[in-house]
This record gives structure tokens, C-alpha cells and sequence, in this order.
């Protein structure tokens, strides 16, 4: 049986997208991800860097057994690892976990080792843009756990916005919240959260591309530090 889910045109996704990110400004996170639950049901998932769980436990309560996407690039600190093994095991969620085409020693033995070091734009494009777009392709919407707060290249993230790239909705249900917005809903409902938050880090990515932030440095300022690069290409 055909659902309305499944019939709707990328134009009408699109409008769909423009409209939602306009009512829904001022919504709650809850709300934000309850209407998506309700707009697209199984063809919605939420993206988790697992450097914590709060997007998955929002979009829990909103739809349980969520399908939550996590890109396991093979270059990830233990503890995201753990994270992830530990969301999939508490949470009413299905962990999804994409891997890249290539293993580590495999595309070493293509490019060369180190190649995030060399050319940091190719290995995210192999290790993460590549099999995200794969893994999404059954989806119409993806939710992420972008905010306005974390970096000025994410000053403007709509709630809900279209995906150009992949010609998806994309929904970002805190885009508005603080970092202390999060920290009071993980104290509040108990979420799980990676704890390499507790050693430093601000945001966490690849091991190999991700430090511990300064004080006075933005949230962002510990992935590919030193460089120009700002984002792995997920997100722009």
C-alpha cells in the first residue's frame, strides 16, 4: 500500500520544508520532532555523532523505536564507540550504524596513511558524506543536533530546512538551545552523553582530527584545529 508519505514530490518536500521551518520557529524541540514523526513516520531518522544522546532521546519520546544513524568512520575515540553500544542498549531507539566503502587500511593502502592529515576533505567525503548519503537514501527527513550557539557558521540553522544537497528535510529540533540548555535536559532525563565531554572536549569527531578546546574557544575550535576546515561536509 502506496502512503502520502511516499507520494510526496521533491517540490512538495521542499514547500513542505519552507513552510514547517516558518510555523514551527518557535516551537519546542519535543514539538518540532513530533510534528516530523507525525509528517513522515518510518522515513524519518535522527543523525547521532553519539557525542551525546540528547537528539535521540528527544526524538524517542516523540516516536519510539527511531531508527537513530550513526557514521562509524573507523577513527573514532573508544568512548564514542561506547556511547553508541550504550544508546542502542537503554534507549527506545534502532541504532543504525554506517560504515564507509573502504576500511582504514584499505583506502590507506590506496591514498596513503594519515590521509585526514594531508587532505582532511577527501577522507571526510569518503568516511562520512558518501555513506550518509547512502544510508538516507529511504528517508525523506533526517533530524541532527545542530545549534545556533556552536560556531558562527551555524548562526543561521533553521528548525527545519531543506536539504539541497541530498534533497531531504532537514530538521534541527535545538538549533535555538544553549549549551546549558542541553546540560539541563541531560540532568533533567538522565541522557547518556560521551564522556570525553568531561575530559575537554567540546565537540567530538575523529580521533585523529578532534582536541580538547581552550577556555574562550567556541565549541568547534577543537575539530581540525589549525586548519580552515570548519565542517566535514555533512553539514556544509
Amino acid at each position: 500500500m502506496t502512503t502520502v508519505q511516499e507520494q510526496r514530490t521533491t517540490e512538495e518536500l521542499k514547500a513542505l520544508a519552507e513552510q514547517a521551518g516558518r510555523d514551527l520557529e518557535d516551537a519546542s524541540a519535543l514539538e518540532i520532532l513530533q510534528w516530523a514523526a507525525e509528517t513522515f513516520g518510518k522515513r524519518f531518522c535522527v543523525t547521532s555523532s553519539m557525542e551525546d544522546a540528547v537528539v535521540a532521546h528527544l526524538a524517542s519520546r516523540a516516536m519510539p523505536g527511531v531508527d537513530v544513524v550513526f557514521l562509524d568512520t573507523g577513527y573514532h575515540f573508544e568512548e564514542t564507540i561506547g556511547t553508541r553500544d550504550a544508546v542502542d542498549a537503554v534507549m527506545d531507539v534502532n541504532v543504525i550504524t554506517l560504515t564507509p566503502r573502504q576500511t582504514v587500511a584499505e583506502q590507506d593502502a590506496e591514498y596513503g596513511p594519515r590521509l585526514h592529515d594531508r587532505n582532511p576533505d577527501l577522507c571526510c567525503a569518503m568516511r562520512k558524506v558518501r555513506p550518509l548519503e547512502e544510508g538516507l537514501k529511504n528517508y525523506q527527513a533526517w533530524a541532527t543536533g545542530l545549534r545556533r550557539d556552536e560556531s558562527p557558521t551555524r548562526a543561521n540553522t533553521p528548525v527545519v530546512g531543506w536539504d539541497d544537497k541530498r534533497q531531504k528535510v532537514k530538521i534541527s529540533p535545538i538549533a535555538r538551545w544553549t549549551q546549558d540548555d542541553v546540560d539541563a535536559y541531560v540532568t533533567e532525563h538522565g541522557v547518556l552523553t560521551n564522556p570525553l565531554l568531561m575530559d575537554g572536549y567540546a565537540s567530538v569527531g575523529c580521533a585523529p582530527c578532534t582536541r580538547r578546546v581552550l577556555q574562550g574557544e567556541d565549541a568547534r575550535a577543537g575539530r581540525w584545529a589549525g586548519r580552515s576546515k570548519t565542517e566535514c561536509g555533512l553539514h556544509g
